[in-house]
């Protein structure tokens, strides 16, 4: 068996049923995708959508997301996402060195991500590949959120 690490450069059938297969392991909330938002992902300068295959079957996944802000040139690391039958074989750190790989190639000074405590062997792979815990709060706001912040006074 032999895993390769690929850039999904293209939009094809193929890829968006890939994703649709492997994203709701990750996220039970998330909407299928469709073609256009798989051609929005593979052709978004800022987004390097890599992809493990075994034997030709797409099998994990990985999101680089590369941004600039004043503090510097940043990466961010989402959706890293190894089906349930392929769990154990390397792929998540396979994947994650290629976006370590390609946020050195494209001279970033800091690669973040995140993931939730009880994904145990997640967490365990990201330390032993040197992420250290930061001590920071993550906050999300909701866009459809039915909270009207107009009435907010700042």
């Amino acid at each position: 068996m032999n895993v390769e690490i690929e850039v999904a450069s293209a939009a094809t059938p193929a890829l968006r049923d890939a994703l649709n297969r492997l994203v709701p392991q990750l996220s039970s909330s998330a909407k299928p995708l469709t073609d256009d938002d798989v051609a929005r992902l593979t052709s978004d300068p800022d987004v390097t959508l890599f992809v493990a295959t075994i034997d030709g079957v797409i099998v994990g996944t990985l999101t680089l997301v590369v941004f600039a802000i004043p503090s510097g040139h940043r990466a961010w690391i989402e959706d890293v996402i190894v089906d349930t039958d392929a769990r154990g074989l390397g792929i998540g750190a396979a994947l994650t060195l290629a976006a370590i790989d390609e946020g050195r190639r494209r001279g970033v000074r800091t690669i973040d991500l995140t993931s939730r405590p009880s994904r145990e062997a997640a967490n365990a792979l990201y330390r032993k590949l040197g992420f250290e815990t930061r001590d920071t709060n993550v906050y999300r706001f909701f866009i459809e959120s039915p909270r009207n912040i107009s009435s907010v006074k700042v």
